[in-house]
């Protein structure tokens, strides 16, 4: 079996960048070891992972659980941009609903 783990690194860092969240707080996140992100990060050490890490880190990164192991597998990282753009619907959706409540309890809706 085929496994990029280039490819999984890039697909952490870019989101690492995206969240503006550091190694040290992906680690923190995910229970994974600080050492093990940055040996993912920096592709040393490819020794064969528990697919528990990669699960840990995938949904820490706000990916469902099988992202990074699909990555690993070959599977183009920017698969779940639609996942993304659903959940960015769905919190502009909250705020919505937020920002109306403040409004009706001070009594000034548009």
């Amino acid at each position: 079996m085929n496994q990029d783990w280039s490819a999984v690194s890039d697909a952490i860092k870019d989101r690492l960048d995206e969240r503006g969240m550091t190694m040290t707080d992906l680690a923190s996140k995910s229970g994974v070891s600080l050492t093990t992100v940055r040996e993912l990060v920096h592709v040393l050490n490819t020794r064969r992972r528990q697919p528990r890490t990669l699960v840990a880190l995938s949904q820490a990164l706000g990916w469902p659980a099988d992202h990074l192991g699909a990555v690993l597998r070959g599977r183009p990282a920017d698969a779940d941009r639609s996942d993304d753009r659903a959940d960015v619907r769905e919190e502009l959706r909250d705020l919505r609903r937020r920002v109306e409540a403040l409004e009706r309890a001070a009594g000034t809706t548009s």
